[in-house]
């Protein structure tokens, strides 16, 4: 019955290893077949190539650059490539100012933007909300005038912001259920979570108006048609009028954030007149606009159809503490199709956002003085209502994402915002600095390596020694399809360190079969038959198995976080096989030896199977096997022993 369950657990071992290897083979035929992957390894900077970028900062003014930002801003876009994978790109300084990566393959104009990009997130109130949509309307007068001065003061009178109807959610697990609209007709998802806050009914309500003093009746569900609201208002103010304005209700606000009387109407002309000015619809319309912290800002969304004025950065992103991406849950905790972008906020951030949020949320209806821009790059992503007092420094930013912009604004967000912007200079393709010269030595080196083993194995263990060539052919397969998926996966690429990984971890694996061997060799000298031999010596050699390959696996972990990056690539692969290794020793070596042990030709011992007990010197004393009985002295190649009994006291 032992020997039947031995053979059956044997044999699902061997499947499993199979079905593991073919999933590997499918997953990697498949990403080549219908993603970007392919059916090789990708190759680092040094055996193919790439692309060298020279970065230039962008100053304005008088605005100067030193030596603390640009190294500061090499270890933040070193994380954000390493993030990708280990790809191992070189990145430089060049004359103290410019920044040179050199980066492996043709970089897409996503990866570029990664690199070079500012990421600086910042939370400003909003002030002012103006929608250009790209239809039009006619005024009384027959003039064609854009549709949908939302909100501006300019107007004079009533206007809505068109909202859907609201449902009651519980805030403290989910974010809020209503979505608003702009007269763009675009998503204002709300974007904010709570952490304690009690069930709350939000009711759609007009915006107020510069004359009237408390909200009308609950605005309908579309935009109001602009021919009726805001046109005729828009013409009966000259642009002077206009300006002024605008500029007292951005002094207003200001006052109401703390600021002095004096400064706030100096700060609010300002803007007043950039706002004006600003034409959203223009290419490279922010080009001009001066992202400074301390004073409100005119900006633009990023879909182009909506202008802005935001007051004094009331958050900044480096209050951030993390950032991930992925698919906003629903209220039943299934995740939806709508892609997000999660916050958490350092204690000092946590703080800063519940204040925000409270007064927001005091202005409920105040539109759009109860809504908070998320602001990256100078451009508003997403402008929500805030609908509950969120405590917690946990918020979700929703938009206009693809699960693939949502994963590289986290992870630019996660390692901090570069001090100063980077204009793209020179971009040039480098030719390998190795070459495929370096790559056909490295691997003929690994291939005398391997025969090196398989001839010392065949010499030492005669048949047995095969199995020592089985197993190092699959560690080979998983390595290889292991690495071809992970170069599609997380862009890993297999630089000559690596690929002088791989061929230490010969060695490595070779190790553990000799110490394996060695045991069950051992236990045929004690004179144990072969079954009995494998069982005993595999579990005194699984110990030292473990232990050896935790070591090494340890060792690369550490050499991987704290060496430079031309070695990493050499601890990933070390450590990768080191794992690879293990698992061939448990699912496929252990298992065939134990199939092997019952075949005639091993079991009996025979004088090439390389467990002959004859040649390994067994012993043939009698053997202790208890209850007052020793065993016979076992013939050579004999499996099995017989017992007699010996006079004497037990």
């Amino acid at each position: 019955m032992a020997k039947s369950s031995t053979k059956k657990s044997a044999s699902r071992s061997l499947v499993a290893l199979i079905v593991l290897i073919l999933g590997l083979g499918a997953l990697a035929g498949g990403m080549a077949a219908w993603g970007s992957g392919q059916l090789t390894p990708r190759l680092g900077l040094d055996l193919e190539g790439g692309t060298e970028l020279v970065l230039q900062p962008v100053l304005v003014g008088n605005e100067q650059v030193n030596e603390g930002q640009v190294n500061q801003a090499v270890d933040i876009i070193r994380q954000r490539i390493d993030a990708n994978g280990v790809s191992e790109a070189e990145i430089s300084t060049q004359g103290g100012t410019n920044i040179v990566v050199s980066i492996p393959g043709a970089p897409s104009a996503e990866q570029l933007d990664a690199i070079r990009k500012p990421s600086q997130l910042r939370f400003r109130a909003v002030f002012v909300q103006d929608v250009s949509a790209p239809t039009t309307s006619v005024d009384p007068s027959g003039t064609p005038t854009p549709s949908g001065t939302a909100t501006t003061p300019a107007t004079g009178t009533p206007t809505a912001t068109a909202t859907a109807p609201a449902t009651s959610t519980p805030a403290a697990t989910t974010p809020a259920a209503t979505s608003s609209t702009t007269a763009a007709n675009g998503v204002v998802p709300e974007a904010f979570r709570a952490a304690t806050t009690a069930p709350t009914t939000t009711a759609a309500t007009p915006a107020p108006t510069a004359t009237a003093a408390t909200p009308t009746a609950a605005a309908p569900a579309t935009p109001a048609p602009a021919a009726t609201t805001t046109a005729p208002a828009a013409q009966a103010l000259t642009p002077a009028q206009q300006e002024a304005a605008l500029a007292a209700e951005v002094s207003g606000n200001l006052v109401q954030l703390g600021i002095e009387k004096a400064k706030a109407d100096e700060s609010a002309a300002k803007v007043a007149t950039q706002f004006l000015a600003l034409d959203c619809t223009q290419p490279g319309a922010l080009e001009k606009v001066v992202d400074d912290p301390a004073e409100p800002m005119a900006t633009c969304s990023d879909d182009g159809f909506t202008k802005f004025i935001l007051g004094p950065v009331e958050i900044d992103g480096s209050e951030i503490a993390d950032a991930t991406s992925g698919y906003q849950p629903g209220p039943n905790g299934a995740p939806t199709s709508v892609v997000e972008v999660s916050l958490s906020f350092k204690d000092a951030g946590k703080a800063k956002f519940a204040e925000v949020t409270k007064r927001l949320y005091g202005m409920q209806g105040q539109t759009p003085k109860d809504q908070f821009a998320v602001v990256l790059d100078k451009q508003v992503i997403t402008a929500p209502r805030a609908q509950a007092v969120i405590t917690d420094g946990r918020a979700s930013i929703t938009g206009s994402f693809t699960i693939d912009s949502a994963k590289a604004l986290a992870q630019q967000l996660k390692f901090g915002a570069l001090p100063i912007s980077f204009a793209l200079q020179t971009q040039d393709d480098i030719t390998p600095q190795l070459g495929d010269e370096q790559l056909r030595l490295g691997l003929l080196a690994g291939a005398i390596g391997l025969l090196l083993v398989v001839i010392y194995s065949l010499f030492q263990y005669r048949a047995l020694g095969l199995v020592t060539v089985a197993s190092l052919i699959v560690a080979g397969a998983l390595t290889y399809l292991t690495v071809t998926v992970l170069g599609t996966a997380i862009g890993f690429r297999l630089t000559l360190a690596g690929v002088t990984g791989l061929i230490v971890a010969i060695g490595v694996t070779a190790d553990s079969f000799i110490v394996y061997f060695e045991r069950v060799r051992d236990e045929v000298r004690d004179g144990r038959p072969l079954t009995a031999a494998v069982e005993t010596g595999w579990k005194r050699a699984r110990r030292t198995i473990i232990a050896a390959d935790a070591v090494n696996f340890i060792a690369a972990l550490v050499l991987y976080f704290l060496a430079s990056s031309n070695v990493r690539g050499f601890a990933f692969t070390l450590g990768l096989t080191t794992l690879i290794d293990l698992l061939v020793v448990i699912m496929f070596t252990h298992p065939m030896v134990q199939l092997l042990a019952r075949t005639e030709f091993f079991g009996n011992g025979h004088k090439w199977s390389g467990l002959d007990p004859q040649r390994l010197g067994a012993k043939e004393s009698p053997r202790y096997r208890g209850r007052g009985q020793f065993g016979a002295p076992r013939p050579s190649g004999a499996t099995t022993s017989t017992t007699r009994p010996i006079e004497g006291k037990a």
